[in-house]
């Protein structure tokens, strides 16, 4: 793989004669490739499109097109042209200050509303010293509809501010809540959700058409999608209960929580509605587990899908039930900056210097829904450039990478075709989705030794065990010692919310020494708990990723070369702490210092070996 020099990369520099292009490159914001790429939109926009799509800015194209983090671009926009930056306080959000917000909307037509609520734009007070001025908050506050909707209030003079996107949103939740149609329309109607009474033990298809045309059952999908992207979930879990009762929960910051009992209701006929809406699935098979997609656009943002569903036992025999779980993805969670990964120290120059290498294996780590997926995007997008080829092998492809050319396995292609057919279009970097058997295992090996840098994931519990588990497949130790670069293990703790959480003053000696904290380590840190409020889940809002990152230096890979068939993870796990190694445990401590997340998160996702 050729990396460009920093000589090429100045050339490249010199190309961009945008000034917040150049601004957000020297900020290490975005790569100067991506900002060439993105005024090369901007450009064919302007040329091939009008209206509103023509009138798009370099920011607007780098957050909407290339998925490059909003706060991080606007703040820039708002630096260089000068508009004030406003952070929002509780007085700014109080009661008295929503009834002005609601009321100046108030004399706007309803499609003026809906720009403002999907741009993330408000009126937000007059001016102190100036009463006649107008002050606006906008996320992106170089938006050409502020100055109409100025004149559409009336408003002679008037002010723009900036105010983060993640504030913005909290505040129009306030102001000008989304109303969900499908939701409101089963609030309005529960009569029509009816008891049935299906009692055979066949079931009849007609009668459960019946109950799914007499109820609003179709309003409870719709509304459930809907609802689960706008409160922040990952997953929806629709479990049936029993032949009349099934609950729907959302999983939260990892954490599933109950969203909806729905009572009356065969859950044959939820299962039913849900298939109806998903591709690929066969709505009358109910003994055999089935995957499919959905695609929606909510609240002006194309959301994907990916539906399991799996037949269950109850404990009335005669029902077939089928347990669902819907993943979401939702692009604009996507992280592609290596910076917000969160790795701390030595874990962050490890990881940048082992995916600048032209070759060799990164492997990230962790169980299911630990953020390995992210970690692989952010990589993926930090050193694709045009000068590179790089492919993926996925299954399924989750997540559109700009730049990446993406497979997927399907049954007209098995991972067997797609490898050979990669090895045949010149790739540079080959990402394999999961390493699960040794076939897979040698294949991503022998890419690594044969010139091509090659990422792929793992489900052990920590680095160092990965491997052992490569060695258990079947793979031998000098392949292991020298096709690897770096192994990193992850996990990913909920993130204490910054609105409530409370310093704690007293501590449980007998809890904290189990976790490896000493009080001395805790009398010079301020260490919050959670608490809770309006604003987060139980005192949690978010999410933030530790890491262990095993770099094979020359002690490793000897260590593993002379193992001879006795991999000890001890051993390796201890060499690695000698050359620099945070482990798991050490970088969730380091969270607690940080004022981040609880000693209850930190007991939660590391063992206290």
């Amino acid at each position: 793989m050729n990396m460009p020099d920093s000589g090429t990369s100045r050339q490249v520099v010199t190309k961009i004669k945008d000034k917040l292009g150049l601004t957000l490159v020297n900020q290490g914001v975005v790569s100067s490739e991506i900002v060439i790429n993105a005024l090369a939109v901007k450009e064919k926009n302007s040329a091939g499109h009008s209206g509103i799509r023509a009138s798009r800015g370099l920011a607007q194209i780098l957050a909407e097109d290339f998925n490059i983090d909003r706060d991080a671009v606007f703040g820039a926009v708002a630096k260089v042209y000068g508009f004030r930056e406003i952070s929002l306080t509780e007085e700014d959000t109080n009661e008295e200050r929503v009834k002005f917000m609601k009321k100046m909307i108030e004399l706007l037509p309803e499609s003026s509303r809906e720009y403002m609520a999907n741009k993330q734009i408000m009126p937000f007070r007059y001016d102190k010293l100036r009463p006649y001025k107008l002050i606006f908050i906008a996320a992106d506050p170089t938006d050409r509809m502020i100055p109409v909707l100025a004149r559409a209030m009336k408003v002679q003079t008037y002010d723009v501010c900036y105010v983060a996107y993640s504030e913005m949103m909290a505040l129009l939740e306030k102001v000008m809540p989304r109303e969900n149609l499908f939701l409101k329309e089963l609030e309005d109607n529960p009569e029509q959700f009816s008891d049935a009474d299906i009692e055979e033990e066949d079931l009849d298809e007609a009668l459960l058409d019946a109950e799914i045309n007499k109820s609003l059952l179709v309003n409870l999908a719709e509304g459930m999608l809907i609802e689960a992207v706008r409160v922040g979930a990952s997953d929806i879990h629709i479990v049936p209960k029993n032949s009349g009762s099934t609950d729907i929960h959302f999983r939260i910051d990892g954490m599933l929580r109950p969203w909806h009992s729905q009572e009356g209701i065969r859950p044959e006929a939820i299962s039913a509605v849900m298939k109806d809406r998903s591709k690929n699935v066969d709505r009358f098979e109910r003994e055999r587990a089935q995957d499919g997609f959905i695609q929606r656009k909510i609240d002006d943002h194309s959301i994907r899908y990916r539906v399991s569903i799996m037949p269950i036992v109850g404990s009335e025999y005669q029902y077939k039930f089928e347990s669902i779980v819907i993943r979401i993805l939702d692009d604009r969670s996507v992280i592609t900056d290596l910076d917000k990964l969160g790795f701390h120290g030595i874990a962050r120059a490890s990881f940048l210097k082992a995916i600048k290498q032209p070759q060799g294996m990164v492997i990230v780590t962790g169980p299911t829904g630990s953020g390995k997926s992210t970690t692989l995007i952010a990589a993926l997008s930090h050193i694709v450039t045009p000068e590179i080829n790089v492919l993926t092998v996925e299954d399924p492809v989750e997540y559109i990478i700009p730049g990446v050319r993406q497979l997927k396995i399907s049954p007209k292609m098995n991972f067997e075709a797609a490898l050979r057919s990669i090895l045949r279009h010149d790739p540079d970097v080959v990402m394999l989705g999961e390493i699960r058997d040794k076939e897979t295992g040698e294949t991503a090996i022998k890419l690594a030794n044969t010139g091509h840098l090659t990422f792929s994931t793992l489900h052990t519990n920590d680095a160092p065990s990965a491997v052992s588990r490569l060695y258990k497949m079947g793979i031998e130790t000098f392949l292991i010692a020298y096709a690897i670069n770096i192994i990193i293990a992850q996990r990913l703790m909920r993130r204490l919310c910054s609105k409530c959480k409370k310093q704690i003053t007293e501590f449980d000696e007998k809890f904290i020494t189990r976790l490896h904290f000493t009080m001395d380590e805790l009398r010079s840190h301020t260490i919050y708990e959670p608490v809770g409020c309006d604003h987060c889940h139980n005192g949690y809002k978010g999410r933030v990723a530790v890491h262990e990152a095993l770099y094979f230096t020359k002690a490793i890979r000897r260590m593993i070369f002379e193992a001879k068939g006795d991999i000890n993870e001890e051993v390796i796990k201890e060499q690695a702490i000698k050359d620099g190694m945070m482990t798991l445990q050490e970088s969730a401590r380091m969270r607690v210092f940080e004022g981040t997340t609880s000693f209850d998160e930190v007991a939660r996702v590391t063992s206290d070996d």
